[in-house]
């Protein structure tokens, strides 16, 4: 389920004539759109808080973007998701340009080793992690400044398609050091 965005979801308690002014909850959800996120808003409050849909009401919801997604960051995300045999949590770390990547990197990983649904999964807290305080190896092997990319088997192509031809004389040079 691709492409997940981080909404803020702000709603309370109807006001009622013994609670004029009720207590206002904000929470963040990653939903893969507005309408998604207000049923989880729902779903949750009424987990936390004896609150539901028809005693509330919903004041604002916002999408929240990043700020600068041109750098790599990294992400850990605090999480409890139900398998078949019962609840788990879990603490897992990425790297990606923004939050909502790492979330959409998460999703599909919990979907491959664990076999976990999106409407299973809770995600408890995300947070930005220093590259000296990653804890998991695979997060950790590209938090290098050293890390290279070789390009081992590149073919050359024609600029243009009157440069190309379909048989030639040689075979083509695809190790380039």
């Amino acid at each position: 389920m691709p492409g997940f965005r981080l909404y803020q979801v702000i709603g309370r308690k109807a006001p009622t004539p013994l609670d004029p002014e009720p207590e206002i909850y904000r929470m963040k959800i990653f939903a893969p759109n507005e309408v998604v996120a207000r049923s989880r808003f729902w779903y949750f409050m009424h987990q936390y808080r004896k609150m539901k849909k028809t005693t509330g009401e919903i004041l604002d919801v916002n999408e929240l973007r990043e700020k600068n997604p041109r750098i790599v960051s990294n992400y850990a995300i605090w999480l409890r998701y139900n398998s078949r045999s019962g609840t788990h949590n879990m603490y897992r770390e990425y790297r990606a340009l923004t939050l909502t990547n790492a979330v959409d990197q998460m999703y599909s990983e919990m979907a491959g080793r664990h076999r976990a649904r999106p409407r299973s999964i809770q995600i408890i807290r995300t947070a930005t992690v220093a590259d000296k305080d990653l804890k998991r190896v695979a997060a950790m092997q590209f938090a290098r400044d050293d890390v290279k990319f070789p390009l081992p088997h590149r073919i050359v192509r024609a600029p243009e398609k009157k440069f190309k031809s379909t048989f030639l004389a040689n075979r083509p040079n695809t190790c380039f050091h």
